[in-house]
């Protein structure tokens, strides 16, 4: 693999690479532009460059972001995409459209995208779990999905959310870059209030995003008040328990400003009760937030603990109940509908397949 990839680097590194590269300081800009705002991929599309200084980068760097490999497209117009990157290593990000309209348009066009090949986490509900954790991602692999799925769509992408495969904090480095390119005023990017990291909680890793000072929003995990439950659902738990994810909770709102989203699976007869919705409730006068309740993704392919294939979403009437006691203590509850149920729309599930596969046809080919 010849030269590094110009792709994911920040301003201030390009300005050291023309400066190294013997070209004048404005170079840089033009380079960020032609990357992070004109998506080109090819340093001869770079035309107010000189062909020598297009010949000095091509000689020196490549340019590279993952390509799509498969794409499932739901009735509800959810969009699941398979990316390959160099190593032949395979992500996941996901295509989710608004449900409100404006002029026949969606309000949001959001994507999911992933910061790590598998996880370490092993979320009893996740798919991405079984693939256990081969790598972080660079930033030019992170920035590389929105930049595939830009190109693929015909409408501009406007939400961004760190919440595909793997754990977005401890890629925590370079997920900040990506966000300063994709944020920057150069840029045809997302504006920072677009963008939301999604966490299993990592105490110490919070507390860096809260003093980083990038505006971005923060959603957790939480899935249970309940230590023993958290544990049984997330094992992170035992590592990083409750009473040390809330207090850097409170030190993230405190010094941001900013409201969490606390996400919820409701699992019938586990975290569905009366008393968890009131302590839900008590949490987000504690800490300031709202509440998004999450279907489960039936996952029962998935190989792993055998209990993990136990569990089963709350009845309607319950969660309705749950929901409605929430509101009642007037917290701001979204109830996200299950977008991409027809098709591989849990978190990892399509690379899942698409690695069994290749198993598949390699024995059958030995």
């Amino acid at each position: 693999m010849i030269g590094e990839n110009l792709f994911g680097m920040t301003l201030a590194e390009l300005r050291g690479i023309v400066a190294e590269a013997g070209m004048e300081a404005y170079r840089a800009n033009q380079v960020f532009t032609w990357l992070y705002d004109k998506h080109v991929t090819d340093f001869n599309e770079m035309t107010n460059l000189s062909k020598t200084q297009r010949e000095t980068l091509a000689a020196r760097y490549r340019l590279y972001v993952p390509a799509i490999v498969s794409e499932q497209v739901s009735s509800d117009g959810t969009s699941k995409f398979l990316l390959a990157l160099e190593d032949k290593l395979e992500i996941e990000a996901v295509y989710i459209p608004s449900e409100r309209e404006s002029a026949g348009e969606p309000k949001r066009r959001t994507i999911c995208v992933s910061t790590q090949v598998g996880c370490p986490l092993d979320c009893v509900f996740c798919a991405t779990a079984s693939m256990k954790l081969k790598r972080n991602l660079t930033t030019g692999e992170i920035l590389g999905q929105w930049l595939a799925l830009q190109k693929h769509l015909s409408q501009r992408i406007t939400n961004l959310v760190f919440m595909g495969m793997g754990e977005p904090l401890l890629n925590l480095d370079n997920v900040l870059r990506a966000v300063e390119i994709l944020t920057h005023d150069m840029t045809t990017g997302i504006g920072s209030r677009h963008i939301t990291i999604s966490t299993a909680g990592l105490p110490h890793e919070i507390r860096r995003l809260a003093d980083s000072g990038v505006n971005i929003k923060l959603a957790v995990s939480l899935h249970s008040l309940d230590e023993a439950i958290r544990s049984q659902l997330m094992p992170i738990n035992r590592k990083h328990p409750l009473a040390d994810l809330l207090p850097s909770l409170e030190y993230y709102y405190r010094k941001t400003k900013k409201r969490i989203t606390f996400e919820y699976i409701l699992f019938a007869g586990l975290n569905d009760s009366e008393r968890d919705a009131a302590r839900l409730a008590k949490l987000t006068r504690r800490i300031p937030g709202k509440v998004n309740i999450i279907p489960f993704h039936h996952i029962d392919h998935v190989s792993k603990d055998p209990g993990a294939t136990t569990f089963s979403p709350s009845p309607p009437d319950r969660a309705e109940a749950f929901i409605s006691r929430l509101r009642e203590d007037n917290v701001t509850v979204m109830v996200r509908n299950s977008s991409g149920v027809d098709i591989d729309a849990a978190c990892g599930q399509l690379a899942l397949t698409s690695s069994r596969q290749r198993i598949v046809n390699s024995n059958i080919v030995d």
